[in-house]
């Protein structure tokens, strides 16, 4: 393998699912400002909207998660149009 082209900073890190507050441990350089205590030790936390414990495609099941209010804003922005 090349020399110094891999990050440094290759850490463990809690990924949050917001949605079920589902939390896992994996290996990432993705950077944050927050952290979380899982088992007694002290994590990076990134907090996700979706995840595979929340994804239909992944649970089976049909679940509406609208965190940023897309479906309020399209109903109003063409409730004009509805007779």
């Amino acid at each position: 393998m090349k020399t110094g082209i891999h990050p440094e900073n290759y850490r463990l890190v809690a990924f949050k699912d917001m949605s079920n507050d589902d939390v896992f441990l994996t290996k990432s350089t993705a950077d944050t400002n927050e952290t979380i205590e899982v088992d007694g030790v002290e994590y990076p936390l990134v907090k996700l909207e979706i995840s595979r414990t929340s994804h239909p495609y992944y649970t089976g099941k049909s679940k509406l998660v609208d965190t940023a209010g897309r479906i309020d804003k399209f109903k109003s922005k063409y409730a004009k149009f509805k007779k």
